[in-house]
Formats: C-alpha cells, structure tokens, sequence
C-alpha cells in the first residue's frame, strides 16, 4: 500500500492505495464518489472524466497514486459551481442526455471547454468533444446546451478549479486510511 494525500473537491484526503489501483476506482470504492462512470477503462469513451489540476483526465488511465499532492474535482465537488449551474440547467432545457450515462464525464469536459474557450461555436465544441462517447444522443442536443451555456456565461472564463464544496458523507470515511 502506498500512503496518498489528494485534495479531493475541495478536501485534504489521506489514504492508502494498492500502486495499480486507478484514480478511477479510487475516487468511486475509497471514496463513495460514484458519479466518476466506469465505462471501456481504457481513456476512449470520457465517462470517467475527472480534473486533475483543473484539466479534464482520463481517471480510468491515471493511477491513485500520482495524484498524491494534487487537487481532483469530481462532479460532486462542482455542485456550486456557476458554470456547472449554468450546463445542467442547459443540459437539461436541450434534452442532453437519455440514459445518463455519459452524463457526468461529458459535464467535466463541457466545463473544460468552457474554460479554456470563451463562448464556443458549435464547430469547436464538437472538436473538443470528440474523446467523449455517447450513444444514446447523437450528440446535437450536447453541443446546443454547451454553446448555449457558453453564451451566457461572463467573458471571463470559469476557474481553474471550483471553491471547496461540502464533502459528501462518504467522503469522509476516505479520510482515514483503513487498518
């Protein structure tokens, strides 16, 4: 076991982790934070999209153990967030999303998007929204919710990364590593 600190969604995480163990699988058994899918494990479909750093990752490719003194946001971490606000609101008036699924990973990197462009066009949002897989939308109704959300977003693009949320309850068992 290798002894790990994260700032986890605002949050200072001791734990302990097997070295293979990934950020994935860390961030969903360790620590109850369930909206980080699991979808092919191997960084090609974007459900487990995180941030690490404030830059949308792969969690399912990262391992728990290299993010030992970074910070991770996960779409818990991001429920006041303003821009995240503004996507599910989108998301939602679009009809975004069917089953769901892909949900979470795609509202990491819409966010990203959104960061790094200042209000996109649909033509970049599809460029950058091609490591995200969905296969129940056809995609039209994401890329209308993440340039409407865009639209209305302030000039200034989001922070790199959100102000601390609560932690969830099942977080905090992930504060002490286990005997």
């Amino acid at each position: 076991m290798t002894a790990i600190t994260v700032e986890l969604n605002g949050v200072k995480v001791d734990d302990e982790v097997e070295p293979r163990q990934s950020l994935a699988d860390f961030l969903r058994d360790r620590c109850g934070l369930t909206a980080t899918h699991l979808g092919c494990e191997h960084g090609a479909c974007g459900a487990c999209t995180v941030a690490v750093d404030g830059v949308a990752t792969r969690s399912c490719l990262m391992l728990a153990v290299m993010s030992d003194g970074r910070s991770v946001l996960t779409l818990e971490g991001l429920r006041g967030d303003p821009a995240m606000a503004l996507l599910r609101k989108h998301f939602h008036e679009s009809h975004a999303l069917q089953c769901g699924f892909c949900t979470p990973g795609m509202l990491i990197m819409a966010r990203d998007i959104l960061r790094r462009h200042v209000k996109p066009d649909a033509q970049t949002v599809r460029h950058e929204l091609s490591g995200q897989i969905c296969r129940c939308t056809g995609y039209a109704n994401i890329v209308t919710a993440i340039v409407a959300a865009g639209a209305e977003m302030p000039q200034q693009a989001p922070p790199e990364v959100a102000p601390p949320a609560a932690p969830p309850p099942d977080t905090a068992q992930a504060t002490t590593p286990e005997a």
